[in-house]
């Protein structure tokens, strides 16, 4: 099966271009919004529609330079420091999820401080909102044709443009999938079935850490780490300490909010 032509630029504009995958962000970004803003009602938290904006601002920036500075960290050392302008040219690609993730907390932290609201409170918002844009980061890939899976004989395997013509695994749906749709469900549900503070995000953590880890073994490792132990990739290597930190997070809040 080949790739299905998908122009990644969806509207352009004289010299302006816009892309699918930058789209992809901006509705992550609303779907974010109107998300914190319906769990701000729910959880009768004393923020206004603009202190709302100002969390996914927060959020926005964690995002972008954790995710820039975590694949320049974690994936790609060598290289930026070989070529430091490269450090800016963000439009090439090159954003980890774990970093990102880093710089959501850390933004969140600030944002906790100021407006003197838990901290695990808003993780617990960001955990709702999270899954939303890994599905819709992930379609994004998709269409660009980046972050395939390794090589496959499986009628769905999809010959990728700019790869070796091989057919190969749709890893990027398998993770909008996962991280995305069915981790969405799963958090959803441990927010309305569970009031403890901070099972939700713990929730994330774990479900993410597992689901990454799993697909990670149909997804193309990176070209310049290859994978460690003749096995694991880095994904797996940042995402298994979130699955294993993440249940027992999870198992000793649920216990003792059962507790007698």
């Amino acid at each position: 099966m080949h790739f299905p032509h998908i122009d990644p630029v969806f509207l352009s504009i004289g010299p302006l271009q816009f892309r699918w995958y930058g789209l992809m962000y901006v509705l992550s970004f609303i779907a974010t919004y109107f998300i914190l803003r319906s769990e701000v009602k729910r959880k009768q938290l004393h923020l206004t529609n603009d202190d709302v904006a100002d969390l996914v601002f927060y959020g926005a920036m964690g995002v972008v330079l954790g995710g820039r500075i975590g694949y320049i960290l974690f994936y790609n050392l060598g290289f930026y420091l070989a070529n430091p302008l490269k450090l800016f040219a963000v439009w090439e690609g090159g954003m980890s999820f774990h970093g990102g993730f880093l710089g959501v907390a850390l933004a969140f932290l600030l944002y906790s401080r100021r407006k003197k609201v838990p901290f695990m409170t808003l993780l617990d918002m960001a955990a709702l909102c999270a899954p939303v844009g890994l599905g819709l980061g992930r379609i994004g890939n998709f269409i660009n044709g980046e972050l395939y899976g390794r090589p496959t004989d499986m009628p769905w395997g999809i010959i990728f443009p700019n790869s070796d013509g091989v057919p190969r695994h749709p890893s990027q749906l398998y993770e909008a999938f996962l991280e995305g749709l069915v981790l969405f469900l799963i958090v959803r549900l441990v927010s309305r079935r569970y009031s403890a503070t901070g099972i939700t995000a713990w929730s994330f953590v774990a479900g993410y850490g597992l689901f990454r880890f799993i697909v990670e073994f149909f997804r193309q490792p990176d070209a310049q780490l290859g994978t460690f132990f003749g096995l694991f990739s880095m994904g797996q290597l940042l995402s298994l300490p979130m699955f294993i930190i993440g249940t027992c997070a999870v198992v000793v809040l649920a216990r003792r909010k059962t507790m007698p």
